[in-house]
């Protein structure tokens, strides 16, 4: 029986599981994410743990001839996938949390790599977590804007068949993508309603693409709401 692993570079591991761990959480945290500092701490500490045993185990029972250091991390990495799954949401036709999911993923990869011993390893991924998370979201956001999914609903001036020309024209002058659209025929005195459903980005302003509708003569009312 032989020790190859010290105390002094267990505490060590754990701990610098800790500051891995809180820099990736803090940052979840600053965003308002369902998983945040502790959740990323706790994940990171566990796997660092859970990878200090299982090299702990084969090397301190080493007449044990089935010992493998990695059954025990395979099985974290596995593992992640149902935790990561709790912080998905779905809003509606929005999904949200894929970038949370995938930190607590990474997160528990830089725990094992501490856990190892490999030190330049987790710096340099969690380098690369930090400059995806932080740089790449500004840059990303600039050149591929989020989508708003909304129902905007267009009243006509008259109860017969609409034309709905016009409003897409609008919505190609403001890239708006309708993506189906419904319509409610009016009868008994009651007015056509075409109902949209469309994917505005968010750089486009609600309220002038309201006006612009607006102004067409055969429309009577405009109304945008969220779509679910």
């Amino acid at each position: 029986m032989v020790e190859v692993i010290s105390e002094f570079d267990i505490v060590l591991r754990l701990c610098l599981a800790f500051i891995a761990g809180g820099i990736i959480g803090f940052e979840r945290s600053s965003r308002r994410q369902v998983a945040g500092l502790r959740t990323h701490i706790l994940i990171c500490v566990g796997a660092a743990s859970l990878m200090l045993l299982s090299i702990w185990l084969p090397e301190r029972f080493f007449d044990l001839k089935n010992g493998d250091p990695g059954r025990i991390a395979a099985q974290v990495v596995s593992g992640m996938g149902f935790l990561g799954a709790g912080a998905i949401i779905r809003l509606g036709s929005d999904i949200k949390g894929l970038t949370t999911a995938a930190s607590l993923w990474l997160i528990a990869a830089i725990g094992l790599l501490i856990g190892a011993g490999m030190y330049v390893a987790a710096l340099a991924t969690e380098a690369i977590a930090l400059i995806t998370l932080v740089l790449l979201n500004p840059l990303e956001k600039k050149i591929f804007p989020d989508l708003r999914h909304k129902l905007l609903e267009v009243q006509y001036n008259h109860s017969g068949e609409p034309d709905t020309e016009h409003v897409l024209e609008i919505f190609k002058d403001f890239n708006v993508r309708n993506q189906s659209l419904s319509v409610q025929l009016g009868h008994n005195k009651k007015k056509t309603k075409v109902s949209f459903s469309v994917s505005i980005l968010n750089t486009v302003e609600i309220s002038k693409l309201a006006n612009a509708l607006q102004s067409l003569e055969e429309i009577e009312r405009v109304e945008i709401k969220e779509r679910y």
